[in-house]
């Protein structure tokens, strides 16, 4: 193993990492949200745990357990974003205080004065002095030139020496800033519905599709100040998303014996908080639009390309809208956005589910029908050009501008974690 690499030692940090991953890959985690809460939260216990000379050691150290974790449940885009988040903010607080980190990891402080590396790029003075170096590597520098008989490797002991006084110090800073990521996440669906009333207009026709919870507390802010009508996709023909079958109870059997009905779940919501809803099949949803004024759907991860993995039947409505020139909305947390670009499959599900679903004669004994694959997927992939504008808890931006949301977000060197 690298000098500059370290293991998670503590052992009740080594104990929660475990239960995380063991969760992840029995489905007991779901969704963007989850996964990213409980992702920040073990990340916050491992930083708070660890012990580390380098920079380097910190981040490799989170860098492990990151990849830990998007092993454990590549599915769940979040985790990665959560990683990546966290990486990010290492290299912040640490060039705060020690300047910035060079593409290996580690800092380039500043020297103390007549240990400059390129003098000649600090002042002009220095460049007469020096000549007109015409190789980085060939020149001599500044304390050479003069007459300064400090040698390389003391100044090499005092880069070191400060580096470590600046890395033990960042530790505090460094969960603040990761406390302010969960409080982020804590308060992700009240932050994106925080601008409803300027979407959603009075006497409005608003169609959505399945349960999202960003949708619903979007709508439901927007009908503090306005009198819309909400029409709701029951996403059939399952009708209950891939995360709710480990929230089911199970008969002796193993049979699923209840479910969870989210189309039929938001109508009831939206209806009880007093909004005119209406409840459809999604078959109903291209010869309704054209009384639709626009469709606002929520989001599962969101690519770099601004393309998005939304709930199955998403791209139905989208392209619906698109046929009849309605304005599609997404509504979604920041968080969501991945660094990852969608270039295997245009139309794709990042999960499938069980097949019995869709057609259930296939697990009552019957044979599917023979030359026939049956796909049940959870997701749908949606073209960024089919979508008008995302909406974050950061603001408004159309899904041209994702990538450059990406960039400012995640740093280059942690895409692949």
């Amino acid at each position: 193993m690298p000098a500059s690499t370290i293991e998670v030692k503590d052992k009740a940090s080594q104990r929660a990492v475990d239960v995380v991953v063991a969760k992840l890959r029995r489905r007991q985690i779901f969704g963007s949200h989850e996964t990213a809460l409980e992702t920040v939260l073990l990340l916050r216990q491992v930083v708070a745990a660890a012990k580390f000379n380098t920079i380097d050691q910190l981040l490799d150290m989170v860098r492990r357990v990151g990849r830990r974790l998007v092993e454990a449940q590549p599915r769940e885009q979040s985790v990665g974003n959560i990683v990546r988040k966290v990486l990010k903010l290492i290299r912040d607080e640490y060039a705060a205080v020690a300047g910035p980190i060079s593409q290996s990891g580690t800092s380039t402080p500043q020297l103390p004065t007549g240990l400059s590396r390129q003098p000649w790029a600090s002042s002009v003075a220095n460049f007469v002095l020096l000549g007109h170096p015409r190789h980085q590597g060939s020149s001599l520098s500044l304390a050479e030139r003069s007459g300064n008989s400090t040698p390389v490797s003391v100044e090499g002991q005092l880069l070191a020496d400060e580096s470590n006084r600046k890395v033990s110090s960042i530790k505090p800073a460094l969960i603040d800033a990761i406390q302010e990521v969960i409080d982020e996440l804590e308060t992700v669906y009240e932050s994106v519905a925080r601008n409803a009333r300027d979407h959603i207009h009075s006497d409005d026709i608003v169609l959505t599709i399945g349960k999202s919870r960003t949708v619903e507390s979007f709508l439901k802010a927007a009908a503090r100040d306005r009198k819309f009508i909400v029409i709701v996709a029951e996403t059939a023909p399952s009708y209950v998303f891939f995360s709710d079958f480990f929230r089911c109870t199970p008969d002796p059997l193993g049979k699923i014996v209840t479910f969870r009905y989210l189309g039929r779940e938001m109508a009831s919501s939206l209806s009880s908080a007093g909004i005119s809803t209406v409840l459809v099949p999604d078959s109903c949803l291209y010869a309704l639009m054209s009384r639709v004024n626009k469709v606002i759907i929520g989001a599962h991860a969101v690519m770099a390309n601004g393309g998005m993995f939304a709930i199955a039947g998403s791209l139905v409505a989208a392209s619906a809208a698109r046929a009849h020139s309605t304005p599609v909305i997404v509504c979604t947390g920041q968080f969501k956005l991945t660094p990852l670009w969608n270039l295997h499959y245009q139309y794709a599900s990042v999960d499938v589910g069980d097949p019995e679903r869709v057609l259930s004669s296939v697990g009552d004994g019957g044979d599917a029908p023979e030359g026939v694959d049956i796909i049940n997927p959870w997701f749908d992939y949606v073209k960024p050009e089919l979508v008008d504008v995302l909406i974050t808890n950061y603001g408004d931006h159309p899904p041209a501008y994702v990538y450059r949301l990406v960039k400012e977000t995640y740093d280059d060197e942690d895409i692949e974690i």
